[in-house]
């Protein structure tokens, strides 16, 4: 393990909802809000200071933005709306007296449904706002570090169609000094000591390193890991696996899955295992093309009447699919092998069949699953990682070791994702281990150490996010740079292969 430094326990968990405020721009001013750092009570409101409050309708646009008045509830003048093809934007300039962390908090409305819109501060992405309701309601993206002087904060078209009324900025509140200070426990009470082990390590390195990771479909050595090593002379700390190939629909059609092999040779290679389903659907229920029937677009399965018992038929499907998985994964429990399990991932998107669903059916299918494998499979060596993308779709913390979030930024945007790490902490009330379950660009390991967004691990998704599709192991920098890439593996606080400790004997912490 990588010597403790004097990296700063430096987060705040604050709640995602903040009243609306007045409209004149009132610096000096005080604001409570709900939510408290960890260790802090959740009662107790955090006053933070306004440090300035701007008008959309007052900002620069580009592309089709424009302002507007015909939403009732804005203040000022108007808002900013247009947001309707891609370059579409709308820049607020706003002045900052000293360096430090601020909150930023944008009042918008959609226009026509769910949207989403991406956020920028002087042309780099650092998150995205939801607009959820047609009302005008408050976003924030916490803990946005700017030095003194002024700063561009644009709001970019991604899905579009907003109403955007204003931008608050407020100074953040003092940091909780014991947000990493999470339990080993797990929620699974038979757990083997493989997994306490694991889940030990991941927990003692917790705000101070972040493991290295990279899905690979043909496991440590693959074609992905040997362009990392080619460029570093490194291997990720985390390799992820796809259980895809032992999908009964694939195994019809002639699919031989290597993932269990391929986990048991980088655990004995001294690798950590992260594993993924791409659950193909049913064979019944493929409509389009089988070997892509996890997306909606290919199958008609309705999982919202299969878990409310009006199809029958589907559950035992579902249930005979699970069985086939959990035999393969039983293996990787009798080798020893614990493994970082991630079922039903990226659900609240929807373009999934196990999100084109209400939420509650997908927690119970969750939930299903969780039994079945830990109480009738005696899966002892999973730990389980929940993805889902949004708190209304987190299924409970008694079926939850570590809550992880997949993010997909632009490229060259090496922003450290803290709005959105404090955002996925919050989904269990900052009580689990928050991970960066895939990503495409790598966040910058020195913005990450100084907003505090120490993922437990990241895990680059595959393909042309780091191979190109033609050569002998060529790295391909779209996404992450060479020289970004070779200084996340040689950096102190990135944990990489070599680094890893003998899992096999690692102590179990007291309050696993």
């Amino acid at each position: 393990m990588k010597k403790r430094a004097a990296v700063l326990m430096i987060v705040c968990v604050l709640t995602a909802a903040l009243a609306a405020c007045g409209a004149g721009k009132s610096d000096g001013d005080t604001q409570g809000q709900d939510g408290a750092a960890s260790g802090q009570d959740e009662n107790t409101p955090v006053q933070r200071t306004v440090v300035g409050e701007y008008e959309a309708e007052n900002g620069s646009f580009t592309g089709n933005v424009r302002a507007g008045s015909r939403v009732e509830g804005y203040s000022g003048e108007g808002y900013a709306e247009g947001f309707e093809n891609d370059g579409d934007i709308c820049t607020i300039t706003v002045h900052i007296e000293t360096d430090g962390f601020y909150d930023l908090a944008f009042t918008h409305a959609q226009l026509g449904g769910y949207k989403e819109n991406k956020v920028s501060l002087d042309g780099g992405e650092i998150g995205y706002i939801a607009s959820e309701t047609a009302d005008f309601a408050t976003t924030e993206l916490e803990r946005i570090y700017m030095e003194a002087g002024d700063h561009e904060i644009g709001v970019i078209k991604y899905w579009g169609y907003i109403a955007l009324d204003k931008l608050t900025v407020y100074e953040s509140p003092e940091l909780g000094e014991a947000f990493y200070q999470v339990s080993a426990k797990l929620v699974n009470e038979n757990a083997d000591d493989c997994a306490k082990r694991l889940m030990s390590y991941l927990c003692d390195n917790y705000g101070t390193n972040v493991l290295t990771g990279q899905y690979c479909d043909t496991g440590l050595y693959g074609k992905e890991t040997a362009c990392i090593w080619k460029e570093t002379g490194k291997f990720p700390a985390v390799v992820g696996l796809d259980m895809m190939g032992y999908t009964p629909t694939f195994v019809a059609n002639g699919s031989e899955g290597k993932s269990i092999e391929y986990a048991k040779q980088a655990w004995e290679e001294g690798a950590i295992v992260t594993m993924c389903w791409h659950w193909s659907a049913p064979a019944e229920y493929v409509t389009g093309t089988w070997y892509s029937a996890f997306y909606k677009e290919h199958t008609n399965i309705d999982l919202d009447a299969i878990m409310n018992g009006e199809d029958e038929a589907g559950m035992e499907a579902l249930l005979s699919d699970m069985d086939a998985i959990a035999g393969e994964l039983k293996e990787l429990q009798e080798a020893g092998v614990p493994i970082l399990w991630r079922p039903l991932h990226e659900a609240s998107g929807g373009w999934f069949w196990w999100g084109d669903c209400e939420a509650e059916s997908n927690i119970a299918l969750y939930r299903l699953m969780y039994d079945k494998f830990t109480n009738e499979y005696g899966l002892n060596n999973l730990i389980w990682v929940w993805n889902g993308q949004d708190a209304e779709w987190y299924p409970g913390d008694d079926v939850v070791d570590i809550v992880g979030i997949d993010i997909y930024a632009g490229e060259h945007q090496y922003s450290s994702q803290i709005a959105t790490f404090l955002e996925v902490n919050r989904y269990a009330g900052g009580k689990k281990l928050v991970v960066l379950s895939e990503n495409g660009t790598i966040p910058d390991p020195d913005l990450m150490i100084r907003d505090g967004a120490m993922w437990g691990f990241y895990a680059t998704w595959g393909g042309d996010f780091v191979a190109a599709p033609v050569g002998v192991n060529k790295y391909v920098e779209t996404y992450t740079e060479a020289d970004i890439l070779k200084r996340v593996y040689e950096h102190e606080h990135m944990i990489t292969l070599d680094e890893v400790p003998d899992l096999t004997t690692y102590p179990i912490r007291e309050d696993a």
